[in-house]
């Protein structure tokens, strides 16, 4: 695999399709165990006493590890480190697995934050490269890496609730043996592959802050609004969904049902934002999804489902684009720039997802998502601050 001339431009125009397909199916395997914690929820509030604000915070540790994206992205600006991508899946597998053998509150907590150290290493060289084999399909690029994680949070809901029915919450553990064969398989095919940028560049962090902050602001504003939806559905749709009708599988089925739409959503609307642009694509997943949860909360039957549907397909279908324009606007040191991001986006979804838990306390969870919908709405006027190309 070639090494880029210079660490902001792809090392060949052509889109490499191969090597993309290959990080997406890494991305697959390892946010398959990472989506474990909201399809468990229910279980793990019953077995240990939590209360939603409780619950809420175990996302919140899951993200703690977030704060070092940047420093992780500054040492990928300089050094190959393609062993995050391969050990990733083994070491957020095995932790993820044992959740349901966790004791007590303690441990539980213990368990999120070292498979948040996993994320962390692997959510920030992995971007990166991707645009770099993405020649001038940015977009399309990133709508390839983001699939394979929407699709891992589509499949692993079902896994986790499937395991856990045959073989008790206790005893699901071994599932792990999936993720420690998918980081040897990942040794065989990435052992010879550069991730880090071949000039190993040392741009200070405060000046890769100064290159990207135009972008990143606007889009932290963006991710702090959309956040209150992205919390209320991710993290507690089915403790939402069970609290209603007291069916766990179809709470689990109804996150599925949320992610596979954002799959979809990820799948197209990078690949269009590099023809009909990042801001005009921006604006209609952000007009979409309050438009949709609304419509999710107020309807019922098989209408509300559709609402579940297009609101995964306009909620989750923004990262790509968001992806795209921190890669094509940094010009000293993506991977930093990047770990900018993610960092902003973990740090938003955890504390707010623990302002949502207590809102949930407080005033039920049906009136909290008609909050956090309406409150998704205000990130519109931020996206006119983006640069138009």
């Amino acid at each position: 695999m070639p090494n880029p001339a210079s660490p902001n431009k792809p090392s060949t125009e052509r889109f490499q399709t191969g090597p993309v397909v290959v990080l997406s199916v890494c991305h697959f395997i390892h946010d398959a165990y990472s989506s474990f914690l909201a399809p468990l929820l229910p279980l793990l509030i019953t077995k240990l006493g939590m209360t939603l604000t409780q619950a809420g915070f175990l996302s919140t540790v899951m993200q703690i590890p977030a704060i070092f994206n940047p420093l992780i992205g500054s040492l990928a600006d300089r050094v190959s480190t393609r062993y995050f991508i391969i050990l990733a899946p083994a070491t957020t597998a095995i932790p993820m697995s044992l959740l349901g053998l966790a004791p007590n509150y303690g441990v539980l907590l213990v368990l999120l934050f070292c498979a948040g150290i996993s994320v962390a290493m692997f959510h920030v060289p992995s971007p990166v490269m991707v645009s770099r084999l993405s020649g001038t399909r940015v977009g399309q690029g990133m709508s390839f890496f983001m699939t394979g994680g929407e699709f891992a949070r589509t499949i692993g809901p079902l896994v986790a609730i499937g395991s856990v029915s045959l073989l008790g919450l206790e005893g699901a553990y071994p599932i792990m043996l999936v993720g420690v064969l998918a980081s040897l398989w990942l040794y065989l095919r990435f052992r010879e592959v550069p991730v880090g940028n071949s000039q190993k560049q040392r741009t200070p962090l405060g000046e890769a802050w100064r290159d990207i902050q135009h972008v990143l602001i606007p889009l932290i504003a963006i991710l702090i609004f959309r956040g209150f939806m992205h919390a209320a559905m991710a993290t507690f749709l089915p403790t939402y969904i069970k609290a209603e009708t007291g069916n766990l599988w179809l709470a689990g089925l109804s996150l599925t049902l949320f992610e596979a739409s954002g799959v979809v959503g990820v799948m197209t609307t990078g690949s269009l934002s590099d023809f009909l642009g990042r801001r005009k694509m921006l604006t209609l997943s952000i007009l979409g999804a309050p438009l949709g949860l609304f419509l999710f909360i107020e309807l019922s039957g098989w209408y509300r489902f559709m609402a579940l549907i297009f609101t995964g397909f306009t909620l989750l279908s923004t990262t790509p684009v968001m992806l795209a324009l921190v890669q094509e606007n940094a010009q000293k040191s993506p991977a930093a720039a990047n770990g900018y991001f993610m960092m902003s986006s973990f740090l938003a979804r955890s504390a707010i997802v623990v302002v949502v838990g207590f809102a949930g306390d407080m005033i039920g969870l049906k009136a909290t998502y008609l909050i956090s919908a309406a409150l998704g709405l205000a990130g519109l006027p931020f996206i006119r601050m983006l640069p138009k190309r």
